[in-house]
């Protein structure tokens, strides 16, 4: 299984990078040194080192449980061995697509760094969310699951208006991008999944 693989792999890699410091500042995002010293490599080993064990738990938790239902889904439209390359190249891009509007904005900042998986991790969520629209997302504490095609708008707006109130250390911006190329990717592929998408809604 793919997702449990790209969860055993960072796991690993950024268990590793919590010990050894040099590592994870020379794997982290770095708007400067990708825009300046043309580390495009940053733009994804970020994507494999975390800043806490709780930040790497809670993304690699995410991961399994929409990764196993989106690797499904990828599969189902375009077989297993399509569907698990493709699946790859969305997580894979989705670290990069995620990234570029941090990038142009803190390109001449030496000081903004992100590490995480999340922009990724949002992208296989809301792929889920594309193949099974009404399917129900638990949001923290919260007892009553939410149908994907409302929490999607809701996370959305909530990711717009935490990134400009700029209040935290959390990537918002590349939570927002990752989740619409995840949404897209699907369709970016095959238009015609569209009608799956629409005919998703049995009420």
């Amino acid at each position: 299984m793919i997702t449990i693989v790209i969860i055993a792999i960072t796991v690993v890699v950024s268990l590793i990078a919590l010990g050894k410091k040099n590592m994870l500042d020379s794997m982290m995002f770095n708007a400067y040194q990708v825009h300046h010293h043309r580390k495009y490599y940053r733009l994804l080993s970020y994507g494999l080192v975390h800043g806490s064990f709780s930040h790497l738990f809670f993304n690699m938790l995410t991961l399994f449980f929409f990764g196993t239902s989106a690797e499904a889904w990828f599969k189902a439209a375009w077989g297993n061995t399509g569907g698990s390359v493709l699946y790859v190249v969305m997580y894979v891009s989705a670290l990069a697509v995620s990234s570029l509007a941090d990038l142009f904005k803190h390109k001449d900042n030496p000081n903004y760094n992100a590490v995480g998986a999340s922009g990724a991790v949002s992208a296989v969520l809301f792929a889920s969310v594309f193949f099974e629209p009404t399917m129900g997302i638990y949001f923290y504490f919260i007892p009553i699951p939410i149908p994907g095609f409302i929490f999607a708008p809701l996370y959305l707006i909530y990711c717009q208006w935490m990134a400009r109130r700029n209040m935290d250390n959390i990537g918002h911006t590349a939570h927002f991008w990752g989740a619409v190329y995840g949404f897209i990717f699907p369709l970016i592929i095959k238009p015609s999944l569209f009608y799956h998408f629409i005919n998703s809604f049995n009420f």
